[in-house]
Formats: structure tokens, C-alpha cells, sequence
């Protein structure tokens, strides 16, 4: 993880400053291949979804995935590496090994500690961004630039080695791990779910029904059998109420009808003659 020291908005008025702001750094052993991403957090879901869109941008899977101590992704007890119930699924679909290195151990990790001073020296001097998608497309082209770059020690750029790289390595999996926010609920009357510390509207004609809310790095959707009932983007911004205008005048339209049934005149009541029910009785003197 690499954490800028900039200040960066984040909408609603907000922002985030460095030790808010992780960016997900990963550097191929051999060709020395840099891959970065600026992700909303450091908890499981984010970060799950953050390493997987760099490993589908490297285009194979490293045969060893080595991490400083990220509590996330696991620790080391004993010299022994004991990953978390998400990192042990992540690695299963993978078919590949996670390292995790023992703390106080900077030589283990030069690789990415190097590039990490160097998108601090590099990347950042000079640079304003409006919003975490700026940060990461001015990210992306710089990427495109450095790996392109001629480097000294390796007597080549990266982009010369990184087709060597990829062949060494596992194919992608024919299925993606799964990744992001996930939940299923039934929508409650207010027709908002909330995730991650923002509540996210919802169609709300599917109110009291199982819906399915799923969220990556860049939107959130939910669906209710198999209909897409909301598509927000996500929002880093906390503690939002995040309305679709769809969403709100579907809900106005609903409200209007059901005071228009409560409020309406009572319905007229046939007053039946109480002889009918002494005769539907056997009630009667002529009753058999």
C-alpha cells in the first residue's frame, strides 16, 4: 500500500487525506512491471477487488503473490503464513500462493518500497486531482509512460521483459473470484440499502422483495429476480443518501395511490334483512 500526501475531494464536500487514501502498488519480480490502484478502502471487499483488476490488467496470475502484513489479506504467526477466511477463497480460484512477510523485514519487500518512492517523486510532484476516477486515470497514463521507461539496472525498459513474465506465469481463471460487496435483503419500506456507511436507493416497487446488492470499485447495482432495480455509482463520500430521480418519483407515485385508497369515501355496504340469515339457518317456522 502506498499512501499519497495529498488532500483529494471526494464529493458531498469532502475529502480524504493521506492516510485515507490507499493505493494499491504491485511490481512484477523479473520484468519489474508497475501496476497501481487508488482504491475507496483497506477492508476485504475493496481491496479483493482492487488486486484482481490489476491481475486481469497484468493479464496472468505470478505463481507467488508476496504482502507486507495487511490485516485483510492475512499475518505472520511463527514464521508461518495464516491467511483470512476472504484471502484463502481469493487464492483458491487462483490456483497460486500468498506470502505474507514477517514484520521489520524492508529487504524482503525493496521491489515495491522502491516503487512506491518512485511514484512519490515522480508521479506526484505537480499534480492536482479533482476526484479519485482523476487520480486514477492520470495514475493509468502515467503507468503506460514509466513501463516504457528505460531502467539502468535492468538494462531495458519493463514493457522489453514483461511478455517473459507473463509467460511464466498461471493463465487467468475462466471464472473471477468473487470480489466487492455482496448482500441479499428483502427491501424494507423506505426502499434504501445501505453499504458501506452510504444508503443507496432502490426501485421501490420491489418493496418486500429478496434483492441482491452488489458494489465494486466503481458502482453498486441491485437486482431482483434477475431485474436491475438500481445502478448508483459509488459514492467514497460517508454517511450519503444516494436517491436515483427514477427511483423518487416512482416512490412519490406510490405514496399518492395508497393515500388515495386511504383517504377515499368508505365503500357502500348491502344491509341484508335478518330474516335471510334465519332462513339460510333453518331458522324459520316452514324449515324442515
Amino acid at each position: 500500500m502506498w499512501f499519497p500526501e495529498i488532500t483529494l475531494p471526494v464529493g458531498f464536500g469532502q475529502v480524504r487525506t493521506a492516510t485515507r487514501l490507499p493505493v494499491l502498488v504491485m511490481v512484477s519480480g523479473y520484468s519489474r512491471w508497475l501496476s497501481a490502484r487508488l482504491v475507496p478502502s483497506r477492508t476485504a471487499e475493496d481491496l479483493f477487488a482492487g488486486w484482481w483488476q490489476l491481475l486481469a490488467e497484468l493479464g496472468g496470475v505470478p505463481k507467488a503473490l508476496v504482502w507486507d502484513q495487511e490485516g485483510a489479506v492475512g499475518k505472520r504467526r511463527r514464521r508461518v503464513t495464516v491467511l483470512t477466511e476472504p484471502a484463502h477463497a481469493f487464492r483458491g480460484v487462483l490456483g497460486t500462493k500468498v506470502v505474507i512477510l514477517d514484520a521489520a523485514d524492508p529487504e524482503a519487500k525493496g521491489l515495491v518500497e522502491r516503487a512506491n518512492g518512485y511514484l512519490e517523486t515522480s508521479f506526484l510532484p505537480g499534480r492536482v486531482f479533482s476526484d479519485p476516477a482523476d487520480f486514477n486515470a492520470q495514475l493509468g497514463d502515467w503507468l503506460q509512460l514509466a513501463n516504457q521507461r528505460h531502467r539502468r539496472a535492468l538494462g531495458c525498459a519493463p514493457a522489453e521483459r514483461i511478455d517473459a513474465d507473463r509467460a511464466a506465469m498461471l493463465e487467468l481463471p475462466p471464472v473471477a473470484p468473487a470480489t466487492g460487496w455482496r448482500q441479499t435483503l428483502r427491501l424494507p419500506r423506505d426502499h434504501y440499502v445501505r453499504l458501506d456507511a452510504n444508503d443507496d436507493s432502490v426501485d421501490p416497487s420491489v418493496i418486500g422483495r429478496r434483492v441482491e446488492v452488489s458494489a465494486d470499485l466503481d458502482c453498486v447495482q441491485g437486482y431482483c429476480d434477475g431485474r436491475l432495480v438500481a445502478d448508483h455509482g459509488r459514492c467514497w463520500a460517508r454517511h450519503q443518501t444516494i436517491t436515483d430521480p427514477d427511483h423518487a418519483r416512482a416512490a412519490a407515485r406510490l405514496g399518492a395511490e395508497h393515500r388515495s385508497i386511504t383517504r377515499g369515501e368508505p365503500a357502500e355496504v348491502e344491509l341484508r334483512c335478518l330474516t335471510d340469515y334465519d332462513t339460510a339457518l333453518g331458522l324459520t317456522d316452514g324449515a324442515a
